[in-house]
Protein backbone atom coordinates (compact mmCIF):
# COMPACT_ATOMS: atom_id res chain seq x y z
CA UNK A 1 0.00 0.00 0.00
CA UNK A 2 1.19 3.60 -0.32
CA UNK A 3 0.84 5.38 2.81
CA UNK A 4 0.73 8.33 4.19
CA UNK A 5 2.38 9.41 7.14
CA UNK A 6 1.70 13.35 8.38
CA UNK A 7 4.70 14.09 11.34
CA UNK A 8 6.91 11.74 8.99
CA UNK A 9 10.35 13.30 9.90
CA UNK A 10 9.48 12.80 13.56
CA UNK A 11 10.54 10.54 15.99
CA UNK A 12 7.98 8.19 15.79
CA UNK A 13 6.74 8.86 12.25
CA UNK A 14 10.60 7.91 10.78
CA UNK A 15 10.44 4.94 12.78
CA UNK A 16 7.53 3.82 11.51
CA UNK A 17 8.33 4.80 8.33
CA UNK A 18 11.28 1.99 8.86
CA UNK A 19 8.91 -0.50 9.69
CA UNK A 20 6.34 0.07 6.44
CA UNK A 21 9.50 0.04 4.13
CA UNK A 22 10.56 -3.33 5.64
CA UNK A 23 6.68 -4.39 5.70
CA UNK A 24 6.59 -4.07 1.87
CA UNK A 25 4.62 -0.85 1.90
CA UNK A 26 5.54 2.53 -0.28
CA UNK A 27 5.89 5.74 2.27
CA UNK A 28 4.62 9.43 1.14
CA UNK A 29 5.88 11.82 4.20
CA UNK A 30 3.85 15.37 4.91
CA UNK A 31 5.97 17.15 8.11
CA UNK A 32 6.45 21.04 9.05
CA UNK A 33 9.75 20.29 10.51
CA UNK A 34 8.75 22.44 13.46
CA UNK A 35 10.17 19.70 15.70
CA UNK A 36 12.17 17.56 13.53
CA UNK A 37 14.95 17.64 10.30
CA UNK A 38 14.61 16.59 6.83
CA UNK A 39 17.85 15.12 7.91
CA UNK A 40 15.83 11.96 9.00
CA UNK A 41 14.14 11.43 6.25
CA UNK A 42 17.31 10.81 5.06
CA UNK A 43 19.03 8.62 7.19
CA UNK A 44 15.50 6.76 6.77
CA UNK A 45 16.22 6.14 3.17
CA UNK A 46 19.67 5.19 3.99
CA UNK A 47 18.72 2.78 6.34
CA UNK A 48 16.11 1.39 3.86
CA UNK A 49 17.99 1.97 0.53
CA UNK A 50 14.42 3.20 -0.54
CA UNK A 51 13.35 6.14 -2.29
CA UNK A 52 10.69 8.23 0.07
CA UNK A 53 8.45 11.40 -1.40
CA UNK A 54 8.38 14.26 1.22
CA UNK A 55 6.15 17.02 1.59
CA UNK A 56 7.49 20.10 3.25
CA UNK A 57 4.05 21.26 4.17
CA UNK A 58 1.81 22.18 7.73
CA UNK A 59 -1.28 19.38 7.45
CA UNK A 60 -3.66 22.40 8.72
CA UNK A 61 -3.00 23.68 5.75
CA UNK A 62 -5.92 22.00 3.17
CA UNK A 63 -4.81 23.24 0.07
CA UNK A 64 -1.51 21.51 0.33
CA UNK A 65 -2.73 18.50 1.77
CA UNK A 66 -5.11 18.20 -1.27
CA UNK A 67 -1.91 18.54 -3.50
CA UNK A 68 -0.50 15.22 -2.12
CA UNK A 69 -4.01 13.19 -2.62
CA UNK A 70 -4.49 14.21 -5.82
CA UNK A 71 -0.75 13.54 -6.97
CA UNK A 72 -0.35 10.24 -5.25
CA UNK A 73 -2.87 7.06 -5.12
CA UNK A 74 -3.12 6.95 -1.27
CA UNK A 75 -4.34 3.72 0.12
CA UNK A 76 -3.75 4.68 3.85
CA UNK A 77 -2.84 7.38 6.33
CA UNK A 78 -0.98 7.15 9.69
CA UNK A 79 -2.01 10.88 11.36
CA UNK A 80 1.10 11.47 13.37
CA UNK A 81 1.67 15.63 12.49
CA UNK A 82 0.78 17.34 15.82
CA UNK A 83 2.22 19.15 18.87
CA UNK A 84 2.68 17.34 21.79
CA UNK A 85 4.37 18.79 24.85
CA UNK A 86 2.09 18.36 27.50
CA UNK A 87 4.21 21.43 29.95
CA UNK A 88 3.94 23.57 26.64
CA UNK A 89 0.39 22.93 25.93
CA UNK A 90 -0.76 24.25 29.48
CA UNK A 91 1.27 27.41 28.30
CA UNK A 92 -0.16 27.80 24.78
CA UNK A 93 -3.62 25.91 24.54
CA UNK A 94 -4.65 27.87 21.62
CA UNK A 95 -2.23 27.21 19.32
CA UNK A 96 -2.35 23.12 20.37
CA UNK A 97 -6.02 23.32 20.00
CA UNK A 98 -5.62 25.03 16.25
CA UNK A 99 -3.28 22.93 14.99
CA UNK A 100 -4.14 19.17 16.66
CA UNK A 101 -7.34 19.90 15.95
CA UNK A 102 -7.59 21.27 12.65
CA UNK A 103 -4.94 18.62 11.18
CA UNK A 104 -6.82 16.15 11.76
CA UNK A 105 -10.05 17.79 10.48
CA UNK A 106 -8.44 18.72 6.81
CA UNK A 107 -7.02 14.64 6.87
CA UNK A 108 -10.15 13.03 7.59
CA UNK A 109 -11.73 15.66 4.72
CA UNK A 110 -9.21 14.55 2.18
CA UNK A 111 -10.08 10.92 3.15
CA UNK A 112 -13.49 11.12 2.40
CA UNK A 113 -12.93 12.91 -0.86
CA UNK A 114 -10.64 10.67 -2.34
CA UNK A 115 -11.97 7.49 -0.84
CA UNK A 116 -8.76 6.81 1.39
CA UNK A 117 -10.66 4.09 3.98
CA UNK A 118 -7.94 3.00 5.83
CA UNK A 119 -6.57 5.74 8.83
CA UNK A 120 -4.61 5.31 11.98
CA UNK A 121 -4.54 8.33 14.79
CA UNK A 122 -2.00 8.85 16.91
CA UNK A 123 -3.54 8.88 20.28
CA UNK A 124 -2.15 9.05 23.82
CA UNK A 125 -2.90 7.83 27.30
CA UNK A 126 -3.12 10.69 28.41
CA UNK A 127 -6.75 10.58 27.50
CA UNK A 128 -7.15 8.38 30.03
CA UNK A 129 -6.94 11.16 32.56
CA UNK A 130 -6.74 10.13 36.08
CA UNK A 131 -8.53 7.29 35.72
CA UNK A 132 -6.97 3.73 37.82
CA UNK A 133 -4.14 1.92 36.55
CA UNK A 134 -3.69 -0.25 34.26
CA UNK A 135 -5.67 1.97 31.70
CA UNK A 136 -8.02 -0.14 29.53
CA UNK A 137 -9.88 1.25 26.31
CA UNK A 138 -12.92 0.38 27.39
CA UNK A 139 -12.42 2.64 30.17
CA UNK A 140 -14.70 6.04 30.48
CA UNK A 141 -12.28 9.28 29.34
CA UNK A 142 -12.09 11.05 32.05
CA UNK A 143 -11.14 15.31 32.06
CA UNK A 144 -7.67 15.34 31.23
CA UNK A 145 -5.06 17.37 33.24
CA UNK A 146 -3.97 19.58 30.13
CA UNK A 147 -4.65 21.33 26.77
CA UNK A 148 -2.61 18.63 24.81
CA UNK A 149 -4.37 15.67 25.91
CA UNK A 150 -8.07 17.70 25.37
CA UNK A 151 -6.96 17.98 21.38
CA UNK A 152 -6.37 13.91 21.57
CA UNK A 153 -9.75 13.54 23.67
CA UNK A 154 -11.55 15.86 21.09
CA UNK A 155 -9.58 14.15 17.77
CA UNK A 156 -10.83 10.82 18.77
CA UNK A 157 -14.25 11.72 19.12
CA UNK A 158 -14.03 13.44 15.79
CA UNK A 159 -12.93 10.18 14.07
CA UNK A 160 -15.68 8.34 15.87
CA UNK A 161 -18.58 10.44 14.57
CA UNK A 162 -17.24 10.16 10.85
CA UNK A 163 -16.87 6.43 11.42
CA UNK A 164 -20.30 6.13 12.31
CA UNK A 165 -21.88 8.00 9.25
CA UNK A 166 -19.24 6.19 6.71
CA UNK A 167 -19.81 2.32 7.39
CA UNK A 168 -16.24 2.16 4.76
CA UNK A 169 -14.29 4.25 6.65
CA UNK A 170 -11.72 1.97 8.92
CA UNK A 171 -10.20 3.98 11.53
CA UNK A 172 -7.57 2.82 14.09
CA UNK A 173 -6.78 5.01 17.59
CA UNK A 174 -3.84 4.05 19.06
CA UNK A 175 -3.23 5.34 22.85
CA UNK A 176 0.39 4.78 23.20
CA UNK A 177 2.57 5.50 26.29
CA UNK A 178 6.03 6.65 26.61
CA UNK A 179 7.83 6.00 23.70
CA UNK A 180 11.79 5.45 24.33
CA UNK A 181 14.96 4.05 22.37
CA UNK A 182 16.09 4.30 19.16
CA UNK A 183 16.60 1.96 15.83
CA UNK A 184 18.92 -0.93 16.61
CA UNK A 185 21.63 0.89 13.84
CA UNK A 186 21.50 3.88 16.05
CA UNK A 187 20.87 6.22 12.62
CA UNK A 188 18.00 7.48 13.20
CA UNK A 189 16.10 8.09 17.24
CA UNK A 190 14.65 11.27 19.01
CA UNK A 191 15.89 14.25 17.61
CA UNK A 192 13.65 17.54 19.29
CA UNK A 193 14.96 21.03 18.67
CA UNK A 194 16.74 22.36 21.24
CA UNK A 195 16.20 21.86 25.22
CA UNK A 196 14.13 18.07 25.08
CA UNK A 197 10.97 18.02 26.43
CA UNK A 198 10.82 14.52 26.99
CA UNK A 199 12.74 12.61 29.57
CA UNK A 200 15.03 10.11 27.56
CA UNK A 201 17.08 12.35 24.92
CA UNK A 202 17.54 15.25 28.31
CA UNK A 203 19.25 11.94 30.25
CA UNK A 204 21.28 10.71 27.05
CA UNK A 205 22.15 14.59 26.89
CA UNK A 206 23.23 15.08 30.57
CA UNK A 207 25.28 11.45 29.61
CA UNK A 208 27.22 13.09 26.92
CA UNK A 209 27.62 16.31 28.73
CA UNK A 210 25.69 18.90 26.54
CA UNK A 211 23.55 20.03 29.50
CA UNK A 212 24.61 19.30 33.25
CA UNK A 213 22.30 17.63 34.75
CA UNK A 214 18.50 15.91 34.26
CA UNK A 215 15.71 17.51 36.20
CA UNK A 216 13.55 15.57 37.76
CA UNK A 217 9.58 17.29 38.36
CA UNK A 218 8.35 15.68 41.85
CA UNK A 219 9.67 13.51 44.11
CA UNK A 220 6.39 12.80 46.15
CA UNK A 221 3.85 10.69 43.98
CA UNK A 222 2.14 8.40 45.44
CA UNK A 223 4.67 5.34 43.62
CA UNK A 224 7.31 3.01 44.24
CA UNK A 225 10.06 5.92 45.00
CA UNK A 226 7.82 9.18 44.92
CA UNK A 227 8.93 10.07 41.25
CA UNK A 228 6.17 9.73 38.28
CA UNK A 229 5.77 6.15 36.98
CA UNK A 230 5.51 5.28 32.76
CA UNK A 231 4.60 3.01 30.88
CA UNK A 232 7.99 3.02 28.35
CA UNK A 233 8.01 1.59 25.45
CA UNK A 234 10.69 1.05 22.61
CA UNK A 235 9.73 3.18 19.52
CA UNK A 236 10.36 0.25 17.25
CA UNK A 237 8.25 -1.68 19.23
CA UNK A 238 5.85 1.41 18.74
CA UNK A 239 6.27 1.39 15.07
CA UNK A 240 5.26 -2.41 14.55
CA UNK A 241 2.26 -2.10 16.46
CA UNK A 242 1.52 1.15 13.59
CA UNK A 243 1.98 -1.25 10.80
CA UNK A 244 -0.12 -4.36 12.54
CA UNK A 245 -3.08 -1.74 13.10
CA UNK A 246 -2.89 -0.62 9.63
CA UNK A 247 -2.64 -4.19 7.74
CA UNK A 248 -5.36 -5.56 10.46
CA UNK A 249 -7.82 -2.58 10.21
CA UNK A 250 -11.38 -3.76 9.58
CA UNK A 251 -14.34 -1.03 9.40
CA UNK A 252 -15.09 0.81 11.88
CA UNK A 253 -13.52 2.54 14.43
CA UNK A 254 -10.88 0.74 16.86
CA UNK A 255 -8.84 1.80 20.03
CA UNK A 256 -6.22 0.06 20.96
CA UNK A 257 -3.23 0.78 23.82
CA UNK A 258 0.32 0.14 22.51
CA UNK A 259 2.79 -0.22 25.96
CA UNK A 260 4.13 -3.66 27.56
CA UNK A 261 1.96 -3.09 30.33
CA UNK A 262 4.77 -2.60 32.67
CA UNK A 263 5.16 0.40 34.83
CA UNK A 264 8.76 2.05 35.02
CA UNK A 265 9.51 5.14 37.69
CA UNK A 266 11.55 7.64 36.71
CA UNK A 267 14.65 6.55 39.14
CA UNK A 268 14.14 3.09 37.83
CA UNK A 269 14.93 4.52 34.47
CA UNK A 270 18.09 6.43 35.54
CA UNK A 271 18.90 3.21 36.76
CA UNK A 272 19.01 1.11 34.32
CA UNK A 273 20.53 3.72 32.22
CA UNK A 274 23.51 4.21 33.88
CA UNK A 275 24.09 0.54 34.15
CA UNK A 276 23.44 0.24 29.87
CA UNK A 277 25.52 3.03 29.62
CA UNK A 278 28.37 3.05 32.55
CA UNK A 279 27.98 6.42 33.12
CA UNK A 280 26.48 8.15 36.20
CA UNK A 281 23.71 10.67 35.91
CA UNK A 282 23.71 13.87 37.81
CA UNK A 283 20.12 15.20 37.98
CA UNK A 284 18.08 17.35 41.08
CA UNK A 285 14.57 17.45 42.27
CA UNK A 286 12.76 19.99 41.39
CA UNK A 287 8.60 20.98 41.60
CA UNK A 288 5.80 18.91 39.55
CA UNK A 289 5.26 19.88 36.01
CA UNK A 290 1.76 21.39 35.15
CA UNK A 291 -0.48 18.28 34.16
CA UNK A 292 1.48 16.00 34.83
CA UNK A 293 -0.33 12.53 36.84
CA UNK A 294 1.30 10.11 39.36
CA UNK A 295 1.21 6.67 37.50
CA UNK A 296 0.04 5.28 33.83
CA UNK A 297 0.74 1.85 32.22
CA UNK A 298 -1.32 -0.17 29.65
CA UNK A 299 -3.09 -3.16 29.48
CA UNK A 300 -2.39 -4.30 26.28
CA UNK A 301 -4.29 -7.71 26.46
CA UNK A 302 -6.46 -6.24 23.32
CA UNK A 303 -3.40 -5.40 20.72
CA UNK A 304 -2.36 -8.69 21.65
CA UNK A 305 -5.88 -10.17 20.96
CA UNK A 306 -6.51 -8.18 17.51
CA UNK A 307 -3.67 -7.19 16.27
CA UNK A 308 -0.90 -10.26 16.98
CA UNK A 309 1.26 -7.26 18.52
CA UNK A 310 3.07 -7.33 21.63
CA UNK A 311 5.86 -5.18 22.90
CA UNK A 312 9.12 -7.20 22.40
CA UNK A 313 12.35 -4.62 23.60
CA UNK A 314 12.96 -4.81 27.47
CA UNK A 315 14.24 -1.38 29.40
CA UNK A 316 17.60 -2.62 28.91
CA UNK A 317 17.40 -2.69 24.83
CA UNK A 318 15.57 0.77 25.15
CA UNK A 319 18.24 2.79 26.92
CA UNK A 320 20.75 1.03 25.00
CA UNK A 321 19.87 2.16 22.02
CA UNK A 322 18.88 5.65 22.85
CA UNK A 323 22.54 6.13 23.86
CA UNK A 324 24.02 4.43 20.43
CA UNK A 325 21.59 6.84 18.92
CA UNK A 326 22.79 10.13 20.84
CA UNK A 327 27.00 8.19 20.63
CA UNK A 328 26.32 8.50 16.57
CA UNK A 329 25.09 11.62 16.01
CA UNK A 330 27.57 14.64 16.01
CA UNK A 331 25.25 17.31 15.14
CA UNK A 332 23.20 18.95 17.75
Amino acid sequence: MKILITGGAGYIGSHTAVALLEAGHTVVIADNLSNSKEWTIKKVTQIMSKRITFYNIDVTDEEAVENIFSNHPIEGVIHFAGLKAVGESVEKPLEYYYNNLVSTMVLAKACQKYKVMRFVFSSSAVVYGENQVPFVETMDLLPTTNPYGETKVMSERILFDIAKVNPAFSVSVLRYFNPIGAHESGIIGELPNGIPNNLMPYLTQVAKGKLKKLRIFGSDYPTVDGTGVRDYIHVMDLAEGHVAALENLTTGIHFYNLGTGQGTSVLELVNAFEQASGIKILYEVVERRPGDIALCYADVAKAKKDLGWTAKRDITTMCRDSWRFENNYKDR
